[in-house]
């Protein structure tokens, strides 16, 4: 559905699936929701790709935060937003790439940190908006668009 609404024309499509909030059993809720997850992902990336969209759409796949490296009393991860992935692909980004990487356990950048801030801007350059422009607010009051820099290292 992403791909024919993309094909027709849409700008903007959301996908939502599943629930990861997984404080309790984590194993048993990642085995259930990743094998459909990354079928749908690799679906739609080769659907764009054949029908000659990817280049022209980017697909970003990523959630509020990341989780703990280790795992609670209930089995489950809790939240942590010092080291986390995200996958991005087409629309100008680099094919193949991994960017960054983590410390052993996964709790702290190791290598090549991203903020999110930097990413956004990125993204906002591929789709042609001066992330440095400041927008009005309530008047007179002007704000930025995101306080972030372009990392080249994830252009194509």
């Amino acid at each position: 559905m992403a791909r024919r609404l993309v094909e027709s024309g849409v700008r903007f499509v959301t996908v939502n699936y599943g629930n990861w909030d997984c404080h309790v059993d984590v194993k048993l809720s990642t085995l259930e929701q990743m094998p459909a997850l990354d079928h749908g992902i690799a679906g739609l990336i080769t659907d764009l790709d054949q029908r000659g969209l990817l280049d022209s759409t980017i697909v970003w796949v990523t959630s509020e935060f990341g989780r703990t490296p280790k795992v609670n009393k209930d089995s489950g991860r809790d939240h942590h937003a010092r080291c986390y992935s995200m996958l991005v692909a087409g629309g100008g980004f680099t094919r193949g790439r991994i960017y960054g990487a983590g410390d052993a356990t996964g709790a702290e950048p190791a290598r090549d940190a991203l903020p999110l801030e930097d990413l956004i801007c990125t993204v906002y350059h591929l789709l042609g908006i001066d992330a440095n422009k400041e927008l009005l607010a309530f008047g007179t009051r002007p704000i930025e668009i995101v306080k972030g820099k372009l990392v080249a290292g994830l252009l194509a």
